[in-house]
């Protein structure tokens, strides 16, 4: 029985993982910094899913982190899915602050652990919830792109790092997967009928099937691949006309 942890499962993307896994037999460990939802969450698959309720931006991740593995009885997957943005106008410190420190300092504490579990263990995957705004700078909100530009390189450093260690040795099979959602119907949405937003529902499908496939890389819908190519492409001079 597969064992997953998902960070940040309280609501929206990770609430809609947590149902998937949980309904295809996974044990899954869920966390999030709402108990009432975790207790919601639990409560719809008794027997399925386990809790600890933490904030990643508290400094005790990895004391959770262990306790919820202990009540697994052990991890196969680890998806972290915190994250958080605003729109900062006027370059509001207060709002970069949250973003560094649940989309940076939270994620590598979190993700290098797993990172280390599953080199002691032999095998594991690890997830992580980028975004399309990876690709390049935003001058609205720059430490959401600038933070989720860092989880992306760093999965892909995570994924050399893997495929080196498994080169030399065999045994050793850690599958990295980096997600990068374009916009999804979620609390964390600015705006309504925002070009090709997806329901969570089907992002969320879209994000279980790349990760049961192990995909190095994936664009949530697929065809934010195409925006994501156009981005990385286009001149800087037409870049700031928008962003």
């Amino acid at each position: 029985m597969e064992k997953v942890i998902i960070i940040g499962a309280t609501s929206g993307i990770g609430f809609e993982l947590a149902k998937l896994y949980a309904e295809r037999d996974c044990m899954v460990g869920a966390t999030g910094r709402r108990n009432d939802l975790l207790e919601k969450l639990k409560g719809l698959f008794p027997g399925s899913v386990v809790t600890e309720c933490f904030d990643v931006m508290a400094h005790e991740n990895i004391p959770h982190l262990e306790s919820l593995i202990e009540k697994l009885g052990g991890m196969d997957l680890l998806i972290y899915n915190s994250g958080y943005g605003e729109i900062s106008h006027g370059l509001d410190w207060q709002i970069d602050k949250v973003t560094t420190r649940t989309n940076v300092v939270g994620f590598v504490e979190i993700v290098n652990y797993a990172f280390n579990y599953f080199l002691n263990q032999g095998k594991g995957q690890i997830a992580a919830t980028s975004s399309i705004a990876a690709v390049r700078g935003n001058g609205y909100a720059p430490a959401y792109s600038a933070t989720k530009a860092y989880m992306s390189v760093y999965m892909e450093g995570l994924h050399l790092k893997a495929s080196r260690m498994g080169k030399k040795n065999p045994e050793i099979a850690i599958a990295i997967t980096d997600i990068q959602p374009g916009f999804v119907n979620t609390k964390m949405a600015k705006g309504e009928g925002r070009f090709w937003e997806a329901p969570v529902e089907k992002a969320a499908k879209q994000m279980f099937n790349a990760i049961q496939k192990k995909k190095r890389k994936v664009y949530i819908t697929h065809r934010w691949a195409l925006i994501a190519w156009i981005l990385k492409w286009i001149p800087y001079s037409i870049l700031k006309r928008v962003f």
